[in-house]
């Protein structure tokens, strides 16, 4: 990926027309639609690019005595619905004012706001306030109509830069060599830290991923997070970073110095490096779709770019855009090569499961990896999508305003509409698609997920969110499956990784952890298996859901590799077969071969090949596979095959509590006994309750010495009672004591306890529940004859 620039042969921005060699710096720019920028230079005009005609006009000249340092737009959409006022934009200057500039060139209002110049002026991103910083230290924070409201700091020199947090309540802002995080309620706490070893220039703050960038004068640029840690430092330049900008989907950033422009990943490592004959680079601005980038240059040209030679990779094809408009298909198994030319500018693609989805600024294109002759087109709402996500059968679109799931057809399947969202600010982090469910995380508070029906848009369930303890930094739906059994992982802050189900059918949510000091996983495309980069080792869960059956075999499931080779902290970037591939610090592409055995066996248990399945754990010898094949078939109940398999691994009693369940006289039973196999002791509970098995259901709780619940039912129930109160008598003889609780002296006093008649009742519970078993096979067989 890289950027391709182009500048005028002579600067537009000229302080005397007669003389074509004085110039004067351009010291700001500003897009208002994808192909429209304004620019503001020292020859106080301000100028209109048009990218698609090449012309350039001249808005209006400024009175003499304005010399603009800064501009910023309104923001283009508040609540998905554009405003009126947003057709104006903030402009500061030189001489201590603040103005406000409607897109005609008209200053509608100047407002004297510091002493000294004003030397950054930024919109919050809701539009609602407005910020300036000046020469002489303050900020002032102004409401959208130019009245001031408060001053929120006063500094002791001049504050370069300025940059409101993703929500809007807080404000990040330079003194000096200092950064500092001022919230906007006086009671809160600032935070601030050294981050260079010179006057730091530059700051932005992504409002997507939530990182702070910042460019100095010791010639580095950093990237931080919200707390104030420096997650990048890059080395030193030849001169100060003067320029630092986010593109709008907070995958890139951009560097601007003294003939340098760099276009950087979000983890800060550098793409490609620009040398434009430019001078210093003033101020950078991203496109609203994000392709295209104006810079402000010193020796008064309007440096453009926009970003190429992007590339996507599935299995055997390669995927390069080449041009604006077009791009190259190649096949690597037979060096095929396919051009695909589109009618307007790329803005979006993605390459997965067998389909590449295009989108430019009007259409959308659908090319399957089996036909790049005919895809299949139609028309887009918006074409500023953001984001795209794929799966087996559908793909989702996010613009700035709306989420649209298709089909590979082309037919609109929903579109979900989720409170509180802001559309903008969704990436690849908070948005989840699979076969039937999308997982939303909430823009507002992190710890939220939405989940929806694909099919329909509508809630999943009662309609709640999840909630978790901590904010979620990315969660992942797993891909296969049904989707009773739908699960998601889930990352929080703490690093730690959770699994969870997604539908409850009427019970508590599970969630477990899985691991710690976990960087980045990813599930993988054709089997349920979980890969991450955990403590400096690549791990693979081979079957994550076995902690919903039996949280014992988790970690013989888990498969691991070193992890010296990727650096640290390196991302998983896809899982896609039996290939992980793997993103290091400095930008490299590693591959890691996995073992195809896990997927084997997946498919096998999903088709219900169990005796394959077996086959395949004996020719392997692996008892990570042998974990794997007990905990699917014991989810599956199929109680034979995972008898063999508990056995190859040497879980003894569980064999043995397994062959107790297949000698059980009904399904009902054997199911409540598998639920209380896998811990679930309350939904063992209920499914021996409603079929009418009260002593099994008084008997598990004897078994867990839960004795007040065993004694709840029986007395409920009026059954059994005596059964209770034996085996508790039993109990505390066995361990010396003395009864002590109040129910059990209390029925204790009116309730004989005969060992004889208790065996009896068993006796006659079991013969009552193998006739109820042998009446519902008579009558299965004869439905079935019939």
């Amino acid at each position: 990926m890289r950027l391709k620039t182009s500048v005028l042969k002579e600067p537009k921005h000229i302080l005397y027309p007669s003389d074509r060699q004085t110039t004067n710096l351009v010291s700001c720019v500003g897009w208002t639609t994808a192909d429209e920028l304004y620019s503001c230079s020292d020859d106080h005009q301000i100028l209109r690019w048009n990218l698609l005609t090449g012309d350039t006009s001249v808005v209006v000249k400024l009175q003499d005595d304005i010399y603009p340092i800064d501009l910023h737009w309104f923001p283009k959409s508040v609540s998905g619905k554009k405003q009126a006022v947003s057709e104006i934009f903030a402009l500061t200057s030189t001489d201590g004012k603040l103005h406000l500039v409607s897109k005609s060139g008209r200053i509608e209002k100047s407002v004297e706001c510091h002493k000294g110049a004003v030397l950054a002026g930024r919109w919050n991103h809701d539009g609602t306030a407005l910020i300036t910083a000046g020469e002489d230290g303050q900020l002032k924070i102004w409401s959208k109509s130019g009245m001031l409201r408060s001053t929120l700091a006063q500094q002791g020199s001049a504050v370069y830069s300025v940059a409101w947090s993703p929500d809007s309540s807080r404000v990040l802002y330079t003194s000096g060599r200092q950064l500092i995080i001022k919230p906007l309620q006086p009671s809160s706490k600032l935070l601030q830290w050294k981050a260079h070893d010179g006057v730091i220039l530059k700051v932005d703050w992504s409002v997507v991923n939530d990182l702070i960038l910042s460019g100095a004068e010791d010639c580095k640029y950093k990237v931080w997070d919200s707390y104030g840690r420096v997650l990048f430092s890059s080395s030193p330049h030849e001169y100060p970073i003067t320029s630092v900008c986010w593109a709008p989907d907070g995958e890139l950033f951009a560097v601007g110095s003294f003939h340098t422009l760099r276009l950087c990943d979000r983890t800060g490592w550098s793409y490609s490096v620009e040398k434009p004959s430019t001078g210093s680079l003033l101020s950078l601005s991203w496109s609203a779709d994000g392709t295209q980038l104006a810079a402000a240059c010193g020796n008064g040209h309007v440096l453009f770019a926009h970003v190429i030679e992007q590339r996507w990779e599935w299995k055997n094809f390669e995927i390069t855009l080449t041009k604006r408009h077009s791009m190259q298909v190649r096949n690597v198994f037979n060096d095929a090569v396919d051009v695909l030319e589109f009618r307007d500018r790329v803005i979006k693609a993605s390459l997965a499961h067998g389909h590449l989805v295009v989108s430019t600024s009007l259409q959308c294109y659908v090319y399957s990896v089996k036909n790049w002759n005919t895809p299949l087109i139609f028309e887009l709402k918006d074409g500023m999508v953001s984001l795209i996500r794929q799966t087996e059968r559908y793909f989702l679109l996010v613009d700035g305003a709306e989420l649209y799931v298709y089909s590979y057809e082309g037919s609109l399947v929903s579109s979900p509409k989720s409170p509180g969202v802001r559309m903008d600010t969704l990436n690849s982090q908070c948005v989840s698609l699979s076969n039937d469910t999308m997982a939303i995380r909430d823009t507002t508070d992190e710890r939220v997920i939405f989940l929806f029906e694909v099919l329909t848009g509508k809630p999943i369930g009662d309609g709640k969110p999840f909630i978790h303890k901590m904010e979620v930094m990315f969660m992942a739906l797993d891909q296969c499956g049904s989707s009773h059994d739908r699960r998601m992982a889930l990352l929080d802050k703490n690093r730690d990784l959770y699994l969870t189900s997604v539908r409850t059918l009427g019970r508590a949510r599970s969630i477990c952890k899985m691991g710690s000091m976990v960087e980045s996983m990813c599930w993988n495309d054709s089997a349920n298996l979980l890969c991450a980069v955990q403590d400096n080792q690549l791990t693979v869960w081979c079957y994550p859901a076995v902690v919903f059956v039996d949280k014992e075999l988790l970690p013989k499931t888990i498969c691991t590799k070193d992890n010296s080779e990727f650096s640290r902290p390196p991302q998983v970037l896809s899982y896609v077969g039996t290939q992980v591939k793997v993103r290091r610090v400095d930008g490299s592409l590693v591959c890691r071969g996995m073992s195809p055995y896990p997927t084997l066996l997946h498919e096998y248990a999903s088709s219900a090949r169990w005796d394959d399945a077996l086959r395949l754990c004996r020719f392997a010898k692996d008892q990570t596979l042998w974990s794997c094949l007990a905990g699917m078939a014991m989810a599956s109940r199929e109680l034979s095959t995972a008898e063999v398999a508990y056995a190859a691994i040497g879980e003894v009693d569980k064999v043995q509590y397994i062959n107790f369940m297949k000698d059980l006289p009904s399904k009902d039973s054997c199911l409540a006994h598998a639920l209380l196999f896998s811990g679930h002791v309350q939904e063992a509970e209920t499914t021996l309750l409603q079929a009418n098995l009260i002593y099994h259901a008084i008997q598990i709780h004897i078994n867990l010495y839960n004795w007040d619940r065993a004694l709840e039912l029986a007395v409920k129930h009026k059954t059994h009672v005596d059964t209770v109160l034996a085996h508790r008598q039993k109990f505390l003889r066995d361990f010396g004591k003395q009864e002590s609780n109040k129910r059990f002296l209390q029925y204790s006093e009116g309730v004989e306890v005969d060992w004889q008649k208790i065996q009896a009742k068993i006796e006659m519970e079991f013969a009552k529940e193998r006739e109820q078993a042998a009446n519902s096979s008579v009558r299965s067989s004869a439905s079935i004859r019939r």
